[in-house]
């Protein structure tokens, strides 16, 4: 009785510090534009080290201004307390404006892969989430060569957009059930490890923006790991959050 009463109070506690780590509601006022996002730093920033940096970018459904929407997918995984002490790093988590649509000035047409955009200029929000990066690394212990970027479904296609607009800056890059179109991807891209993820009963993002893209990125010379997930919709999100490998291979790439 005594090892199960210690065992229930040391889940207590866990859960407690759990619920007591907050994502920070910060922003950025850049070009007229401002910013939303949330932040986590590691628990503890040790003088003279540098951790790495992750950027999430969130779907369509999490667009707003309310600075808080974005987390409802993916930031718990990083307030886990094992991933927090295993993982030391620092966590941004930008909004897109309501109305907005991440990388593209408007809602693509389609998103079949070879009739989405080839925009020329960033977003006002792509560019304000790229010198939100660039302020990090300036002013954080930021290890460069470790900055990655993940984004599920209008965050997977501005994942895509800003590993091509901003090859230098990503290590790993994590597209989940998104698209882009084909002939943006060239070798420019292949100091970028990327794994991909993408359902294959999806209605709602076509499989084939994550097939080409993966076609497109082994043949500009990438490294890509590639999961599709047999009877998953669109919430492909949730199984590659559980994969096993999921953290650790995002923690191990590093920029040579």
């Amino acid at each position: 009785m005594k090892y199960v009463i210690t065992l229930i109070m040391a889940v207590a506690l866990s859960v407690a510090a759990m619920a007591q780590e907050r994502y920070e509601k910060c922003q950025l006022a850049i070009d007229g534009d401002t910013l939303r996002y949330c932040a986590l730093a590691p628990q503890t920033v040790q003088p003279g080290e540098k951790y790495p940096l992750v950027v999430f970018l969130h779907g369509a459904g999490e667009r707003g201004e309310d600075n808080e929407a974005q987390l409802f997918h993916g930031s718990q995984q990083f307030l886990n307390p094992v991933n927090r002490e295993k993982y030391p790093c620092y966590v941004l988590f930008p909004q897109c404006p309501s109305g907005k649509y991440g990388a593209y000035i408007d809602r693509p047409m389609s998103l079949v892969p070879q009739e989405m955009p080839i925009q020329e200029s960033p977003s006002a929000f792509i560019s304000s989430v790229h010198a939100l990066i660039e302020k990090y690394i300036a002013e954080q212990s930021v290890d460069p060569r470790r900055v990655y970027v993940i984004g599920l479904s209008m965050g997977a296609m501005s994942t895509y957009d800003m590993v091509i607009r901003y090859p230098e800056l990503f290590a790993a890059a994590v597209p989940i059930c998104g698209t882009v179109n084909p002939l943006r991807i060239t070798p420019a891209v292949k100091s970028t490890k990327w794994s991909i993820y993408h359902g294959d009963a999806d209605t709602t993002v076509p499989l084939d923006g994550s097939r080409e893209a993966y076609r497109a990125l082994r043949a500009a010379g990438a490294e890509v790991k590639y999961t599709e997930f047999p009877g998953v919709a669109h919430g492909s999100w949730n199984p590659a959050f559980s994969m096993p490998d999921f953290m650790p291979w995002l923690f191990a790439q590093c920029r040579e």
